[in-house]
Formats: structure tokens, C-alpha cells, sequence
């Protein structure tokens, strides 16, 4: 099954002191680990960055909207940009899926209550196979949850939502192997 690693806004606005967010370069670490396993396939690693308006730490023009300098970005990784949580919504990345003839998707990145989310149920409401690594998503403590319980009602959510194919597969990054 053809396969796409898709990072989700995983961009230095997201990750101030203001801001911290759970195990961040734990998550960087196993999402640099799952792209090197999906380029190895020749399968494609997908950057999806958030394009903020004006005065805002995604803008593109503001140093904020910049990837983490820990992600490792190979020649060949696409970019998608969005101005939503939903990185299909009003995006280019639907058609790559589809030029690339992309069946299934893992989802990864910041912030799991609302991009990851965002996302992870676009992608299933599209019919594509969802895997989510347990441990490739990350958010920051709300002022009514923890990040860690958080990362735990998303992937409990995930993985006993109802689609059109099932809900997604949500298991550790470690587990996911590619055929």
C-alpha cells in the first residue's frame, strides 16, 4: 500500500517557551526515524506548514514560521501550506495524494487537539488508510487538560472513530512497518 508521511506543523511559532509542548524532541526524533523508513520505500515525506496572517508566529514572512532545525527535510519532501487546522481544507494536498496515488496516510505533528485531529478525520472521511503513532503527535498543557492526557483521549478517539473505512490504526511510531 502506497504511503505518505505527512508532518503537520511542526514550525518553530509552535514551540516557544510560551508554548511548550509535550516531549518535543522525542516527537521529532521518531518522526525523523518514520520518514527515513517511508524515503527508504521511495514513498513521500509531506511537510504541511501553517501560513498565519499578518502579526502572527506563522506568517510566513516571521522567523516563527520556519520548520524545527531537528526535523530532518530531505531534497525530494514536498510542502503543503494551509491557513486552517485541516490540512486538505483549500490545499494542494489532495491532488498530490492523488497524483501520487498515495492509499494511506500517518499523520504526525503539533498540536493533537486540534491539526493532528483536524486532519486524522479529514483523512478518514477521504477513505484514506489512517495510521496515527501514538507517540508522533504533540500539544501543549490547557488550562483545562494536561498535554499527556490530552495525546491519550485523541488516540483513544482515533482509533474508535467511525468512517466510511474503520477507524484509524493508532500504535507506536516504533511498530509501524511498511510493506
Amino acid at each position: 500500500m502506497k504511503t505518505a508521511l505527512i508532518v503537520i506543523d511542526m514550525q518553530l511559532g509552535s514551540f516557544t517557551p510560551y508554548s511548550a509542548r509535550h516531549d518535543t524532541l522525542g516527537t521529532v526524533e521518531r518522526i525523523n526515524r518514520l520518514a527515513d523508513k517511508v524515503r527508504a520505500q521511495e514513498m513521500p515525506v509531506i511537510f504541511v506548514q501553517h501560513d498565519g496572517p499578518v502579526g502572527d508566529p506563522h506568517h510566513p514572512d516571521a522567523p516563527g514560521w520556519h520548520l524545527l532545525p531537528e526535523l530532518e527535510q530531505a531534497p525530494d519532501d514536498m510542502v503543503v501550506r494551509k491557513t486552517s487546522c485541516d490540512a486538505f481544507l483549500e490545499t494542494g494536498l489532495q491532488s498530490l495524494l492523488e497524483r501520487e496515488k498515495i492509499e494511506q496516510l500517518i499523520v504526525t505533528g503539533c498540536a493533537s487537539d486540534f491539526c493532528i485531529d483536524t486532519t486524522v478525520r479529514s483523512a478518514l472521511a477521504r477513505r484514506y488508510a489512517t495510521l496515527v503513532p501514538s507517540d508522533g503527535h504533540t500539544t501543549a498543557d490547557r488550562p483545562y487538560l494536561p498535554a499527556e492526557k490530552i495525546i491519550e483521549h485523541h488516540n483513544a478517539v482515533w482509533s474508535d472513530f467511525l468512517s466510511p473505512i474503520g477507524p484509524a490504526r493508532v500504535i507506536p511510531a516504533a511498530e509501524i512497518e511498511l510493506a
